[in-house]
């Protein structure tokens, strides 16, 4: 029998209820059911109940009900750790969920059984380095630098492999990943990359420059950014901030060893979900 997680919407009435109608069918199929700790009054359910660091350990499958915000939840809590994910649609047409409610029961019996492809995603590493100490995250669509609520801009010194680069004055910077491609670096009107590729995209918000370029590196590049001057800066990563920085402090950006292994079932036409999100004509 295998040990399959469950993430949830926790803002999503319908997601709720699918998840416990999910842990009671398959409990009755003798697998066992884990949920991240934060989750279980929200759910409502009797299960295995786990911290972040123990949510990974031992999982077979990782199901994630809501959208793509669900599933930025799931790379956070699998830490890296090479579970597939299984994304089902409870909120607005997304880009990472595969299946829609209804096809959920079907789908989990497929990815239990290894009838499914993997589609890989690369991560995001980003090392803080902050007063002789490094702490690192992983993310699946960016890392951001950006004005706190108190500072109009902030100054952020950028270096390219180990070169110094030049020094932004801007609301903000994103490194994204090609999965972040579409999120916050999208709206700053960087471009859009097929997210099975590997590569660094770079972009500035609001800059007050006259450099106001997206640039995409290859994914061997290392960016490193630092905070130039008094004025503070707030670090988000896949849009939960992490922390405040100060003058000197520093922010090191490069592709991840490990990868997102995402569940499909058959070819995902990325252009094709492009085409569905944005009302695209056929002709």
């Amino acid at each position: 029998m295998s040990a399959v997680g469950l993430i949830v919407h926790r803002g999503r009435s319908q997601a709720a209820v699918h998840a416990r109608e999910l842990a009671s069918w398959l409990d009755a199929q003798g697998h066992t059911v884990r949920v991240p700790q934060e989750d279980l009054l929200a759910l409502g359910f009797a299960s295995q109940v786990a911290t972040a660091a123990q949510f990974h350990q031992g999982l077979d499958l990782v199901v994630s009900l809501g959208g793509d915000g669900s599933i930025l939840r799931a790379v956070e809590l699998l830490a890296g750790n090479a579970v597939p994910i299984l994304g089902v649609n409870h909120g607005r047409l997304g880009y990472l969920t595969e299946v829609a409610p209804n096809e959920a029961q079907a789908a989990i019996t497929r990815a239990l059984s290894g009838d499914y492809d993997i589609e890989e995603r690369m991560l995001l590493r980003t090392d803080l380095l902050l007063a002789g100490k490094t702490t690192s995250h992983l993310a699946l669509n960016e890392t951001v630098i950006e004005r706190t609520a108190h500072n109009n801009t902030v100054r952020i010194a950028v270096a390219i492999d180990g070169e110094f680069f030049t020094t932004y004055a801007a609301d903000g910077l994103i490194v994204a990943s090609p999965t972040g491609s579409t999120a916050y670096a999208f709206a700053a009107r960087g471009p859009i990359i097929d997210p099975t590729q590997r590569a660094l995209l770079f972009a500035p918000v609001a800059p007050h420059m006259a450099f106001d370029r997206t640039l995409v590196f290859a994914a061997t590049t290392r960016l490193r950014l630092s905070v130039d001057g008094h004025r503070q800066a707030g670090v988000s990563i896949d849009g939960r901030r992490v922390m405040v920085i100060n003058d000197g402090d520093t922010v090191e950006c490069s592709a991840a060893d490990q990868t997102v292994q995402l569940i499909t079932f058959g070819p995902r036409r990325f252009h094709q979900v492009l085409k569905a999100k944005f009302g695209l004509n056929d002709r």
